[in-house]
């Protein structure tokens, strides 16, 4: 089942990048890893799907990009239905991405230009076109320094981004990213949301799944958190700021929202502090100078 939250309510199909209508979807020996999910993700909205390990999060994105056929239920792109036949499913992949958790699952070419070329190639475009396609994809994801470099000579974190820059040369309307700051470090962390806002400039809608309720509460603004298959979809504040909901998904509520709650402060009357630095100015205003360390 879906759950919406608060006033939220779902886009227009005009303003709707891609959806699921009464989803169930499972495997053989567990049916029902999503039970009656309904989706909507805004075009230009950024939405983090939350939840425990285990909790069904990777299921919901590969129904999403087609990968994993519903029992029952639809995915709508485009304003209709996603048939899983080669010709529906290779129009929805030209148009949504999915990029997995591991990038080793999807990097097999010589080197990284070759292994960001290799979708476009497939798609029969000119030279010329997959070239640019490749050029522009290495500049956005900040690559181009490592164009002629062996794919096994890379870092994890420029892995995970070159897999990206392979599902940004395909165009594609929507990115569906599975964990994609998993095993970094801060710094890469913070490669990879540079990556993902310039993907943006360019007209994509990023959707991530992440169990980091702190980087989904600075970056997100709506939330589908998944809790033993059902979902809860609603703006990030609405979500993250209710205990027993996060509490329900085995998770935390975010650091600064958990920290005002305990100095007796709401959150949402202090216009939801994200940051260290907003937590000190919100903090400021209401109890005086804080000073930060």
């Amino acid at each position: 089942m879906t759950h919406r939250l608060g006033s939220w309510t779902p886009p227009d199909d005009a303003a709707t990048a891609l959806a699921l209508r009464g989803v169930h979807a499972g495997y053989p020996g567990t049916p029902r890893v999503l039970d009656c999910v309904s989706v909507t993700i805004g075009i230009g909205r950024r939405t983090a799907i939350l939840g425990a390990n285990g909790s069904g999060k990777t299921t919901l994105l590969r129904v999403l990009s087609g990968a994993h056929e519903p029992t029952e239920g639809s995915v709508i792109s485009r304003g209709g239905v996603l048939r899983h036949t080669r010709r529906g499913l290779t129009q929805h992949r030209q148009r949504v991405q999915l990029v997995t958790q591991d990038p080793d699952d999807q990097l097999f070419s010589a080197d990284v230009r070759a292994d960001i070329g290799y979708g476009p190639s497939n798609l029969g475009l000119a030279v010329e076109e997959v070239s640019a396609r490749v050029d522009e994809a290495l500049a956005v994801l900040s690559l181009t320094d490592l164009a002629d470099r062996p794919v096994h000579r890379l870092s994890f974190g420029q892995r995970k981004r070159v897999a990206v820059a392979g599902a940004l040369a395909m165009h594609p309307d929507v990115l569906l990213l599975d964990e994609p700051t998993a095993g970094l470090d801060p710094a890469g962390v913070e490669e990879m949301l540079a990556a993902v806002a310039a993907l943006e400039q360019h007209g994509t809608t990023v959707v991530l799944s992440t169990h980091d309720v702190d980087l989904a509460w600075r970056w997100a603004h709506e939330v589908a958190l998944v809790v033993d298959g059902v979902v809860h979809q609603g703006d990030v504040e609405d979500a993250l700021s209710d205990p027993e909901l996060v509490e329900s998904a085995r998770l935390r509520p975010p650091w600064s929202v958990d920290l005002l709650r305990h100095l007796g402060h709401d959150a949402a009357d202090l216009g939801w502090p994200r940051t260290p630095q907003e937590v000190a100015a919100a903090l400021s205003r209401v109890a005086g100078p804080v000073i930060a360390t």
